[in-house]
């Protein structure tokens, strides 16, 4: 820094050669993106292609510009590429640096669980868009970060013996996670009798696609017991000092769920994760304030509204956002925001590819109340090679860097998608101009 009398002297010498001095302007090119102009920066096209396993079905979102930047977004795993393709038509044509103007827009067109999986993944595109633009990492135009490094939490598969389960998760252990869940569902129960109090007769479809208090199933005693005599065997293999949450538990009613919860408070869970709908926050006040146990739900909330609901009431202990379907990498700030205000934490989940993965390690370094987020994608083995530019392993030791690249801050590899895409999906980010314009009058207010 200079005062202005020496600056106005410096100045006075520079002469017909240019304001500023040759080291000045090469000082001042090495930090702008001279390629970008982001006031004249257009959305030109929308391509998509979809990754099959990785551990689940997404599609990548490719959003072109005038200026030949590139933003990747993802729909949440399990998604319909639909959802992101009916959101075109609002895209072509503008800035994408206007990111809470375009979500505003198109936020309507997202609903709970996957169907909001296409406006998160535009949105997840545009702040890509916006950092290239600016040459700024996307953690800092969401107000600049708390921490470097990002903790993960691992799941780990099923087993039916407890023994093999734990031995699971001591690998995990091993490879330097810090946190773990596990699955702890009445499907341990199945083949034995007098576990489980069910309806005659009920089938497999019935009981997965009836909410959790309306199928009639209950745990007995014995099956109390077995389930926690589950979770004494892993507590055995991996000691008590790490973190064990559990996921999972089937559909059983708000009752089981409060015998559960009292039967596994001798195992310091971490959380009880989604033992009911989120839509019910009286009934999972009932079951927090019974418990002596974190209780945890929402990976299947669209916006900040419902969660508040939860946090104010204070139905659960932590919430749960999927950054994929919750509204993007603004609106899960906002919503963890919110939770600090009321005291609770805030862990992600997380099942997708490295673009979504980056997207929330923005957000989670740039959220205070942050507690862990989900990696699913431990156990595939091409995972890491979807993306560069970025530290590798991504997973590493537990945890990921924060990178410092500018939008998501990672670069992605075309070829390894190409090498697993879904073959019941459109190609390889094939045209898309059917989706170019589609006259709705979509407005909601008069």
């Amino acid at each position: 820094m200079i005062d202005r009398r020496s600056f106005f002297g410096k100045a006075a010498g520079i002469g017909a050669a240019g304001f500023l001095a040759d080291d000045s302007l090469e000082a001042y090119q090495n930090n702008v993106n001279t390629n970008s102009k982001p006031s004249d920066l257009k959305i030109t096209d929308m391509r998509l292609a979809t990754v099959a396993r990785a551990p689940m079905t997404c599609p990548i979102i490719r959003l072109d510009t005038n200026q030949g930047l590139v933003g990747w977004g993802e729909v949440r795993d399990g998604a319909s590429e639909t959802y992101a393709l009916v959101l075109k038509r609002h895209l072509l044509g503008q800035n994408p640096c206007n990111v809470d103007q375009l979500f505003r827009r198109i936020k309507q067109f997202g609903h709970h669980a996957r169907q909001a999986g296409g406006v998160c993944g535009v949105e997840m595109a545009l702040w890509d868009l916006a950092g290239k633009a600016y040459n700024v990492p996307a953690y800092q135009m969401l107000g600049g970060k708390f921490r470097d490094k990002v903790r993960c939490y691992a799941d780990t598969d099923m087993s039916p013996d407890p023994k093999i389960y734990a031995q699971r998760m001591k690998g995990r252990l091993d490879m330097g996670f810090t946190f773990l869940k596990m699955d702890l569902g009445i499907r341990l129960l199945r083949d034995t009798p007098n576990t489980l109090t069910r309806p005659i007769g009920m089938t497999r479809w019935e009981e997965r696609n009836t909410m959790h208090f309306f199928t009639g199933i209950e745990i007995t005693p014995k099956g109390i017991g077995m389930m926690a005599d589950y979770v004494a065997a892993v507590r055995d293999g991996i000691g008590m000092e790490v973190p064990l949450a559990a996921d999972h538990f089937g559909h059983i009613g708000v009752n089981s769920c409060i015998k559960l919860g009292k039967a596994l408070e001798p195992y310091n869970m971490a959380w009880l994760e989604d033992m009911i709908p989120w839509q019910f926050p009286e009934q999972w006040k009932q079951i927090t304030d019974a418990i002596d146990v974190p209780t945890l739900t929402g990976e299947d909330i669209y916006l900040k509204e419902p969660f508040e609901k939860l946090c104010a009431a204070h139905a659960v202990d932590i919430i749960h956002p999927d950054l994929a379907s919750s509204g993007g990498l603004l609106e899960t700030k906002k919503i963890g925001d919110m939770a600090q205000e009321y005291g609770v934490a805030m862990a992600m989940h997380f099942a997708g590819t490295p673009i979504s993965c980056m997207a929330n390690v923005h957000c989670a370094a740039a959220t205070e109340n942050f507690l862990a987020l989900e990696h699913h994608s431990v156990d595939v083995p091409w995972w890491n090679d979807m993306a560069g530019g970025i530290e590798k392993p991504i997973v590493n030791r537990g945890y990921i860097t924060v990178p410092d690249g500018p939008g998501l801050g990672l670069e992605v590899n075309e070829e390894v998608i190409k090498e697993h895409l879904h073959p019941d999906k459109p190609g390889f980010f094939e045209p898309t101009d059917e989706w170019n314009e589609d006259r709705v009058n979509d407005r909601l207010w008069s």
